[in-house]
């Protein structure tokens, strides 16, 4: 099994490749999106780079769950996740900084979820 280390290594090279990023840029607290510039589709192709570099399947939706902040999933009202909406959260997305998401938990934030150290967290979780 790979170290924190040598799997954020991983993970920098994989975001460094997949959306043309200095080294230096990826850091652990970094925001896929709001950081380092990625958009919707490139979490695509950043998971499949991810399953290519650890030799694993991830299933879509698992990595980056799907439909939890539309508007009819039952967990957001008035742009905002309510209690079922952050439980669902936490159960989708235990790789994830949920606790510190609930201090302002509008649906236009949830994408600061997506943080390096959260796919670091993910693969940790999965790798034998």
């Amino acid at each position: 099994m790979p170290t924190r280390d040598e799997i954020f290594d991983s993970v920098r090279e994989t975001l460094v490749d997949a959306l043309g990023l200095d080294d230096d840029e990826v850091v652990p607290e970094a925001t896929l999106m709001g950081d380092l510039g990625a958009e919707s589709i490139d979490f695509l192709d950043i998971a499949f780079r991810l399953e290519k570099a650890f030799d694993i399947k991830i299933p879509r939706g698992e990595l980056f769950p799907e439909n939890i902040a539309s508007s009819d999933s039952g967990f957001v009202k008035d742009g905002v996740f309510t209690e079922a909406g952050i439980a669902e959260l936490r159960e989708k997305m235990p790789h994830a900084d949920v606790e510190s998401f609930t201090a302002d938990p509008k649906v236009e934030k949830m994408q600061d979820l997506f943080t390096v150290e959260m796919l670091v967290n993910f693969l940790e979780a999965r790798l034998p």
